[in-house]
């Protein structure tokens, strides 16, 4: 087991992947890019919240309320800002250094809205 600090840690894309992949896994892969992004490519089982939407208010996904998160954006910048966003409002949280484009780099599969292999937009 692992430890999820309130918004400071934060996780390379392999720690990432342990984390959130598979069934009985510890924590939800959350990624905050915008619609586009997310529809180009995303990682299989992550959960959709854009930071625009989280900024302004919106409640988390149910599916991933009380649960550890892992926030991924496209580059790290923005998961850094939703996982202090998402420290404030109580949640264990990390982000992941180096966002989807490192996700990718590393070899992690990235699929498209349609389940198809996706693109990092």
């Amino acid at each position: 087991m692992f430890l999820l600090r309130r918004g400071k840690d934060r996780v390379t894309v392999d720690q990432a992947h342990r984390r959130t992949q598979g069934a009985d896994a510890p924590a939800v892969l959350l990624d905050v890019r915008e619609q586009d992004e997310w529809n180009a490519g995303h990682a299989p089982g992550a959960v959709h919240a854009p930071l625009s939407r989280l900024t302004a208010g919106s409640a988390l996904p149910s599916a991933v309320r009380g649960r550890p998160l892992v926030v991924i954006c496209r580059s790290g910048n923005r998961s850094q800002r939703a996982a202090e966003l998402l420290a404030a409002r109580g949640a264990e949280v990390v982000d992941v250094k180096g966002g989807m484009k490192a996700w990718a780099a590393a070899g992690h599969p990235v699929v498209d809205g349609h389940g198809n292999h996706g693109s990092i937009a």
